[in-house]
């Protein structure tokens, strides 16, 4: 397995480009489609320097989100829950009560690096989880977000999903954590398009109702850390595994904000 290449900024020193305080908006439960909205709005925004560095943090209702390498096989297969098709990357994900959404509005430093903002969200997380007792948590060279390495019979398992855009060096969507959320929607999709792995929450992991309460104070500090450079991204990985975006065209007939 080939190191990956070092980050354009050193991992001791900040990704963003402002030094000021972030602002940090804790929003309840709040519905997906409007959420998307208001990003947009705070990414513009932060982009004309008429906010800070801002990160969002929020349960959703009930959805899907299918980012721009979904495929028709991935969609699910019941009808009662809406499909948003949106502008991040990846493929399909469900997002619901019990699951610790943030989405940070950054403004990177130049020369913006997606791979380092990506592996220091990844590092905030295995550090937060690993902190409260899911010692095993790392990462799946190959694939993004954070995982828990196959035990007890059951597969490698996604314990929190990553997706993330990055327009005009400001980044948008961002991480979810599942904490006390139900996996049953996960079985009417291919989640990030892996049909060779599982899904996993924090609660499930410990043998406790781990709630998005607990988890968020931790996981926030954590991420202002990694941006800061104070916390460092790690090797955490323990395997490796197809790309499930690899090769995949942009999926069609994407209707945004339909």
């Amino acid at each position: 397995m080939t190191a990956p290449r070092p980050p354009f900024t050193p991992s001791d020193q900040p990704i963003r480009k402002s030094s000021d305080p972030i602002d940090v908006r804790t929003l309840g439960k709040q519905p997906y489609k409007q959420m998307w909205d208001e990003q947009a709005k705070l990414a513009l925004q932060r982009h004309d320097e008429e906010i800070p560095d801002t990160i969002l943090v929020l349960e959703h209702p009930s959805v899907y989100t299918a980012g721009k390498r979904t495929q028709p096989e991935d969609r699910p297969t019941i009808s009662d829950i809406e499909t948003v098709d949106i502008d991040r990357g990846g493929r399909i994900t469900w997002h619901g009560p019990g699951q610790l959404v943030c989405y940070p509005i950054i403004k990177l430093d130049d020369p913006v690096d997606v791979v380092d903002y990506v592996r220091r969200l990844e590092e905030a997380i295995i550090q937060t989880v690993r902190h409260m007792g899911i010692h095993e948590a790392g990462r799946i060279d190959g694939r993004s977000g954070v995982w828990v390495p196959a035990s007890d019979g059951k597969p490698d398992r996604k314990l929190a999903a990553i997706g993330i855009r990055i327009t005009r060096g400001v980044t948008m969507h961002g991480i979810a954590v599942n904490c006390d959320n139900t996996l049953e929607y996960y079985d009417y999709i291919v989640p990030c398009g892996i049909s060779d792995a599982g899904v996993t929450t924090m609660s499930d992991e410990l043998g406790r109702d781990v709630t998005v309460e607990e988890v968020t104070e931790p996981l926030v500090h954590n991420l202002i850390e990694a941006f800061e450079g104070r916390l460092q991204v790690a090797d955490h990985t323990f395997g490796s595994a197809p790309d499930p975006t690899k090769g995949l065209p942009h999926r069609r007939h994407a209707h945004d904000h339909k």
